[in-house]
């Protein structure tokens, strides 16, 4: 009789699987909380106990379908801290015949798995996770034969395979992208709306993952664990987003505001990574909002959710598959510095960077204009290098998995790719961020001075990183203009510039 165990990863928790459609007896399925997951990086704890609480939840969830369910805990004396030694306990102590895995999300578990079946005696097989709206190729095929992958290109052919926001063959109001439409600052006496924030008591998880002395960052309250750990949580945050979020999402979808971590961003992307919700679904309740309320509900505000989920979601996961594991090791600029100390406490001065580290901390979360112009943006104009960063992107955030964080902080954020992924360095001065934020009016450091006593660090590291890397950049035609104002500047003024982001260098982690 064939007897199958089925592994189902931290991040494969998609109860709408055909796996779980029918009971069988014969089949078992295993969850495992290893050290091989909690220690190949060094995570938040809000991520580490978020990953726990769901793993756990949903192995329940299983066992009251009727399903056979082996569930590994930390702790646990038979646990071996690896999927393949578990598996491979597991085949030899109760005489399992055949072995079945979801393909992973990242390469580094998908060559384990791999390797796993090669070296076990019985049958197995690989099944699709039934998640993405693509293949792990569909992007390497949509670009063949072409020098550049352009996303807009990639979502548009999304858009159109997937009858997303379609009429026919062209898209909703006639045109594919708003993003224009969406980069306004909130006003300054502007009240977002509260987030939705849960009360999970998590204290049990939390003190099982401190009795195994697992490294991890940041802070919590797990009695009080604010994410959603299962599928009608995942739901509840889901719903919350499209009645009071989704108005006003896309037009303030890059502004920024002290003490306001959530705005009007959906929080949605821990659960969907997770697959505790799908993407599909996700974009069907948008499009249903809108429909029901268009009125209050303007079409950019709903396209630009649209395309970070079907667009980027699916570009960066395709890129990452066409690109690795080389990806992984480029440093197109050759930065070679390493993260200020402030990273990890958030004690500095400037105000953008303090806020955004320290919220950060306290949530595992800051929405992608945090991630990319502020955390971001400092780091590139400092020169870290980019296994720093991505280290760091890697474990502070709750819906960190390197399949989605390495391509946008290596490509987007770092542009250690060479314009695989971004057409230019997203890097700015002190202006940016004040357009976009209320964090300079405050700040220790005057935005508008660029060298001197309090000069923002920003506009004398901005000219810096530019005069740094001409030979590399100087022919990019989307940055042609900066280095036309470089090359125009008098002489004593680019001194003045490159010896104040020389000294904001040498005492970074004092900045």
């Amino acid at each position: 009789m064939k007897k199958t165990v089925r592994l189902i990863l931290g991040d494969q928790l998609n109860s709408n699987h055909s796996w779980f459609q029918t009971s069988d007896s014969s089949v078992t399925y295993v969850l495992m909380e290893i050290r091989t997951e909690t220690d190949y990086a060094t995570h938040h704890i809000q991520k580490v106990i978020g990953f726990f609480a769901a793993m756990q939840a949903f192995a329940k969830e299983l066992q009251a379908k009727n399903h056979n369910v082996i569930y590994f805990k930390l702790n646990d004396p038979a646990n071996k801290q690896a999927f393949d030694k578990n598996i491979m306990g597991l085949i030899d102590e109760q005489q399992f015949t055949h072995f079945e895995y979801q393909l992973p999300d990242e390469f580094r578990v998908d060559e384990i798995l791999k390797r796993l079946c090669q070296s076990v005696s019985i049958t197995s097989d690989a099944v699709d996770s039934e998640h993405f709206f693509t293949t792990r190729t569909e992007l390497a095929d949509f670009f063949e034969g072409k020098k550049t992958f352009i996303m807009e290109n990639f979502y548009r052919s999304m858009r159109k395979k997937h009858n997303v926001l379609m009429e026919g063959a062209n898209p909703i109001n006639g045109q594919w992208n708003y993003d224009a439409e969406n980069r306004k600052k909130l006003p300054k006496n502007h009240k977002p709306t509260t987030p939705l924030v849960f009360d999970n008591d998590l204290t049990l998880i939390a003190s099982e993952i401190e009795k195994a002395n697992v490294k991890t960052i940041g802070n919590v309250e797990a009695a009080h664990f604010v994410w959603p750990i299962n599928r009608t949580q995942s739901l509840e945050l889901v719903d919350y987003f499209m009645r009071h979020c989704l108005p006003l999402f896309g037009s303030y979808q890059d502004a920024m505001m002290p003490n306001e971590w959530s705005l009007y961003h959906s929080r949605i992307s821990f659960s969907m990574n997770i697959k505790m919700i799908s993407p599909q679904e996700v974009i069907d309740k948008a499009i249903a909002e809108w429909q029901r309320r268009p009125d209050e509900i303007q079409y950019n505000q709903l396209e630009g959710f649209v395309r970070q989920i079907i667009g980027w979601r699916e570009y960066m996961r395709g890129i990452y598959w066409l690109k690795m594991p080389e990806y992984a090791n480029l440093n197109f600029l050759d930065h070679q510095g390493k993260l200020p100390d402030w990273y990890w406490t958030g004690n500095t001065k400037m105000n953008c960077l303090k806020d955004a580290i320290q919220q950060t901390l306290n949530y595992g979360y800051a929405h992608h204009i945090q991630r990319l112009m502020i955390t971001g943006n400092f780091a590139l104009l400092a020169g870290v290098h980019p296994d720093e960063v991505g280290a760091w992107y890697l474990g502070v955030y709750m819906d960190a998995i390197e399949w989605v964080e390495i391509t946008n902080t290596l490509g987007m954020s770092q542009f250690a790719d060479g314009g695989i992924v971004g057409t230019k360095p997203y890097v700015s001065s002190a202006s940016y961020i004040d357009k976009m934020s209320h964090y300079c009016g405050s700040c220790y450091y005057k935005k508008a001075v660029k060298t001197g006593d309090k000069a923002c660090p920003f506009n004398s590291l901005y000219w810096n990183f530019y005069d740094k890397h001409e030979d590399k950049l100087g022919k990019n035609p989307r940055i042609g203009m900066m280095y036309n104002l470089w090359k125009k500047m008098q002489p004593e003024a680019k001194v003045a510039l490159l010896e104040q982001a020389d000294y904001y260098l040498k005492n970074i982690n004092n900045l």
